[in-house]
């Protein structure tokens, strides 16, 4: 599964956006409501200049004091209910914005849950990062401001034409006249901004990613003394970054220029039009001072949702991007009517299996036939890429096979839910990973709610509690990233204890001793042999003096099954686990 990059229209974009309001509707329309306060006390005041000013030309006599202190008296009070519904509207709104982001977040978590290897082997985890980050930072602003803005706009809009008609409805419509041509050219030059914020994102994600593969591989950066073609690399990047900040902020200029031009424009209308219909008595004096101001506030509305442009566009990308992670296909799911796999016997079996690599349909097995008793240990060797750890990967679901069927217990694997088969299955890999907290936490991750005495008697029966106890804060050191603090064994059983404390039928072990010096490989084993009595086990190994005592040894190729039965049948039929076993012992 490669990468989505599809893009969107923003009409399909707002489809998938707007059910994140469902549950703040109350919010949003009181919002709204707030958003329609402000503009009515806004839209006030010309009102009252206009009457002062038409009243005062015409009959000053009967402009009094006490008339302009209830005017003042009227203004005030709508001052006071403007101040209280923009907090609102800049407390609680913004909160709203926030709670979408943390849902979109939340959402787009767990849908990266469910997917598969294939989509990780293919997608840059700085790319992903950069997409439940930094894209869904810019939702909040969005979310927020993109109904209160184009709401109070498009009031503004409205109510400003149908004042500013009744006063003159000829300036009206010449005024009126820019606005559509204004329109269509700010939503040309918006839709090159877009474009050139979705490339933007793209690059950061690059960025990240070019960062995080520098940090994470730092030893090897510094082992080969290749800082500087790191530092080359990175500058490559972050130049490309710049020249697409460069023109993003090109086509922000051109925006706001044409805006400008257009505003400048309305004016030069308003004051020739305006002045001309004054001086032909079409309108009075008092009324001219409305029409300007109620112009001033349309341009500063235009020149709002000019500025929201940029945050519009950044929003939309970043709900793009989100849309790209929800519609990767889930391709590893529950069947409909999937049950639990609950206390299994571990008998495994293999009918007809073909699969083969989604992404690059490399063919990997043709028809593989195995069974697999309860409680047997199988061991699987074979030259590498001959799809032994495949195998492995497929008793889980970590793929899916193309054809046949894999049984547990005579029960097509996939009739059980994937959570309740894993729950079932230990895997002890070569590359242990530890998570970034202490030790016990990294214990107890094998079992959810696991007792502290449930984890210490764990690393005991994996022979990791001396160690562990020897170190500074004992099962509550700090183990670094990725178990940094720590020694490949230590790591490894750490990794074993986890294993013991989920405590599954079925256990697979991935070339778990290969990295270890020899007494780390001693120490480990004996944790691995304890954790195998009574499970069946799946052992894949380079070094064969580890699967002697394998009941069964697979020679896996990539002509599938070649060679299978115990050690000594295997070294008298003199073929290919006998070769591996004579060069191994030359070897040493």
């Amino acid at each position: 599964m490669q990468e989505n990059t599809k893009t969107y229209k923003s009409g399909e974009l707002m489809k998938r956006f707007l059910p994140y309001y469902k549950k703040y509707w109350k919010i949003v329309v009181i919002d709204l409501f707030c958003a329609g306060l402000t503009t009515i006390c806004e839209l006030v005041l010309p009102m009252i200049i206009r009457f002062i000013t038409n009243t005062g030309m015409n009959d000053l006599a009967s402009l009094t004091v006490a008339t302009i202190l209830r005017l003042g008296t009227l203004y005030l009070c709508l001052r006071i209910v403007d101040t209280m519904a923009n907090f609102y509207m800049a407390y609680t709104g913004h909160v709203m914005g926030t709670k979408i982001e943390t849902d979109m977040r939340r959402d787009a978590y767990a849908h990266l849950q469910k997917l598969s290897d294939t989509y990780y082997n293919n997608t840059k985890v700085g790319q992903i990062m950069g997409r439940i980050t930094n894209d869904l930072f810019d939702v909040t602003e969005f979310s927020h401001h993109c109904p209160e803005e184009f709401f109070i706009a498009g009031l503004k809009a409205v109510i400003s034409f149908i004042i500013l008609a009744q006063i003159s409805v000829g300036l009206t419509v010449i005024i009126f006249a820019v606005v559509p041509v204004m329109a269509v050219t700010c939503i040309i030059i918006n839709l090159r901004m877009r474009e050139a914020f979705r490339r933007q994102r793209v690059q950061i994600g690059e960025l990240n990613a070019r960062i995080e593969d520098s940090l994470l591989g730092q030893k090897v950066v510094k082992a080969f003394t290749n800082e500087e073609k790191e530092k080359e690399k990175f500058e490559e990047d972050n130049k490309k970054f710049f020249m697409l900040k460069k023109e993003t902020y090109k086509f922000m200029a051109a925006f706001q220029t044409t805006t400008r031009a257009f505003d400048g424009l309305m004016y030069l209308v308003l004051l020739v039009a305006g002045g001309i219909f004054m001086v032909k008595g079409k309108i009075a004096p008092g009324d001219l001072v409305a029409y300007v101001m109620y112009v001033t506030t349309l341009i500063a509305t235009i020149r709002r949702i000019i500025e929201f442009a940029e945050q519009f566009q950044r929003g939309m990308t970043g709900i793009e991007r989100f849309v790209q992670i929800m519609d990767s296909d889930i391709e590893i799911f529950d069947e409909p009517d999937a049950v639990e796999c609950v206390n299994p016997k571990g008998n495994i079996s293999f009918r007809d299996v073909s699969f083969e690599y989604p992404d690059d349909h490399n063919v990997v097995f043709k028809g593989l036939n195995l069974d697999i008793h309860s409680g047997e240990k199988i061991a699987i060797v074979g030259p590498s890429g001959g799809g032994k750890t495949t195998l492995c990967n497929l008793i889980p679901r970590f793929y899916d096979i193309d054809k046949g069927e894999i049984l547990l217990d005579g029960e097509n694997i996939h009739r059980y839910t994937l959570k309740s088969l894993r729950q079932n299955i230990g895997m002890v890999q070569q590359d242990v990973y530890l998570f970034s907290g202490t030790v016990y936490e990294n214990i107890a991750y094998g079992k959810e709610h696991a007792t502290r005495e449930e984890v210490m008697e764990a690393a005991k029966r994996a022979g990791a509690h001396e160690f562990i106890m020897a170190l500074k804060d004992g099962y509550d050191t700090y183990v670094g990233e990725r178990g940094v603090k720590l020694s490949g064994g230590q790591k490894q059983r750490i990794s074993i204890a986890r294993v013991f404390l989920k405590n599954p039928p079925i256990l697979i072990m991935d070339e778990a001793t290969s990295a270890l010096d020899n007494e780390s490989e001693f120490q480990v084993a004996k944790s691995l042999e304890a954790l195998a009595k009574g499970r069946t086990t799946i052992t894949i190994a380079h070094r064969l003096s580890s699967i002697r005592n394998s009941d069964r040894i697979l020679v896996l190729t990539e002509d599938g099954i070649v060679e299978e039965g115990n050690h000594e049948s295997l070294l008298a039929l003199g073929g290919i686990y006998h070769h591996f076993y004579v060069t191994a012992n030359e070897l040493k």
